[in-house]
């Protein structure tokens, strides 16, 4: 690729990847360079992590990799560890281990968000996120991992402790995995002989009066009860005070042991925009302007969830958009021709769109939607659902892989098995290649040590 104009991307998520796909077409070769960085060397579409988590979309369909499409790009695989726009560079933490630097004349900030924390007992020891492919693998297996244990022990405590299982979190991510996993546990549970479906135990904390407000209380209320339908308990206005060790402690005063404990209670900024000279908001958000370019920042833009972006859409001058994808991968277009209009003297235009509505999946066959102030529910809005998310997965090659994966399922059902050993692949291969040393047998009663046995005739 011809060397123009330095153009960095820190992110290779909606916001990063989108970007650079377009720019690669819209820019002339040889008028800029571009780069794209991430820890990871895929984009990963979250909407359908928790069909990969239920066994109905092949996990490795759901991540679309950077080098395939981005092939006007250089995509680095590393973590950005700072950016100082003062000297117009990036330091990049390789995944070779290296420190590197990139100068750049055009820098995009869209490193994205992490799982949202609070200082609960317990929690970096048991919870488990949803965030990327990896946790949505590890959970199935740990899940149906459950199940097996479960399946061969007597102990009634051990047992109820092993089926019970937690999320924390009544967004779209928490309540469209709840949903999915139990549906896909409920499926396994047909396969096992000592356990049945109502003995699995389904416990969703949400410390707000309501469940996914996207879609508006009405919808909400008809979430709950379609959950608490299908045997899931949902406490609202209820907070996790403990999990120490496995033991649930709940601001009404309930406890109970769990053995799966999923935390999805939100997210916030990347903490890396903490190591940077740019301008952040109170929650650590790069302030914006309507056009997506960083406040005070010449050649800087920024998007999606670690962005505070102006919403044109609402009469509140104090409003900004959500971080959902649905921003992020429309702010991405306009960002992207914004860029180029920057790089060619033109005039940016600020970024400008009306909440379209919200689609959830609760499971196979059921859903509630909201577009455009129409509300649906049951199969229609499931349809719609997966319908709306393949239309949006990048390539067609990921959209036709994952409509085979839905194809199979419907005609050969789930597949339920754990892969549990992925997680410590070398485990069993240490086992055998370091065995303990065993310790040499006692002399058996009326011989000498060392004396062989010999039997009688």
């Amino acid at each position: 690729m011809a060397h123009g104009q330095k153009i960095v991307v820190v992110g290779g998520g909606y916001v990063g990847m989108y970007t650079a796909l377009r720019l690669q077409k819209k820019l002339r070769r040889g008028e800029a360079d571009i780069t794209v960085v991430d820890p990871q060397s895929h984009m990963t579409y979250q909407p359908f992590l928790p069909e990969a988590a239920a066994g109905s979309i092949e996990p490795r369909h759901v991540v679309v990799p950077l080098h395939k499409v981005l092939r006007g790009c250089h995509v680095l695989t590393g973590r950005v560890s700072a950016i100082s726009d003062a000297e117009r560079k990036v330091t990049v933490e390789t995944a070779a281990g290296h420190t590197t630097s990139l100068d750049y004349d055009v820098l995009v900030v869209a490193p994205g968000s992490v799982a949202r924390t609070l200082p609960v007992p317990g929690l970096p020891e048991q919870g488990i996120a949803f965030k990327n492919v990896g946790e949505a693998i590890y959970l199935r297996n740990h899940v149906l991992s459950r199940l097996d244990a479960a399946a061969t022990t007597d102990d009634p405590e051990l047992r109820r402790r092993l089926l019970t299982f937690m999320v924390v979190g009544g967004g779209y991510a928490g309540v469209e995995a709840l949903a999915e996993l139990a549906d896909m546990a409920r499926y396994a549970t047909k396969y096992y002989e000592s356990i049945d479906a109502e003995d699995l135990r389904w416990v969703l904390v949400e410390a707000m009066n309501r469940i996914m407000p996207e879609v508006g209380p009405k919808m909400g209320a008809y979430t709950v009860g379609r959950l608490i339908d299908a045997g899931i308990e949902v406490l609202l206005e209820t907070r996790v005070e403990s999990m120490v060790g496995g033991h649930v402690v709940l601001s009404d005063g309930t406890e109970f042991d769990a053995d799966t404990i999923v935390w999805t209670a939100g997210v916030k900024p990347n903490p890396m925009l903490e190591q940077t000279d740019l301008p952040l908001g109170p929650r650590g958000h790069v302030l914006c302007t309507a056009d997506l370019a960083v406040e005070g920042r010449p050649g800087v833009f920024s998007a999606g969830d670690c962005a505070s972006v102006p919403d044109l859409s609402k009469d509140d001058p104090e409003a900004r958009t959500s971080p959902s994808a649905q921003h992020a991968v429309r702010q991405a277009k306009v960002l992207a021709d914004n860029i180029v209009a920057h790089l060619r003297g033109g005039e940016t235009k600020p970024y400008k769109h009306s909440y379209a509505g919200s689609v959830a999946s609760l499971g196979l066959y059921k859903g509630v939607a909201q577009i455009y102030g129409v509300k649906l529910r049951g199969f229609p809005a499931w349809f719609m659902h997966r319908t709306y998310h393949v239309s949006r997965m990048p390539t067609w090659n990921r959209r036709f892989r994952i409509v085979m994966d839905w194809t199979t399922a419907l005609l050969m059902g789930r597949e339920v098995v754990a892969l549990g050993q992925i997680h410590e692949p070398k485990a069993e291969f240490s086992r055998i290649a370091s065995p303990k040393p065993v310790a040499p047998a006692a002399p058996v009663a009326g011989t000498d040590a060392g004396e062989p046995v010999r039997k009688s005739a």
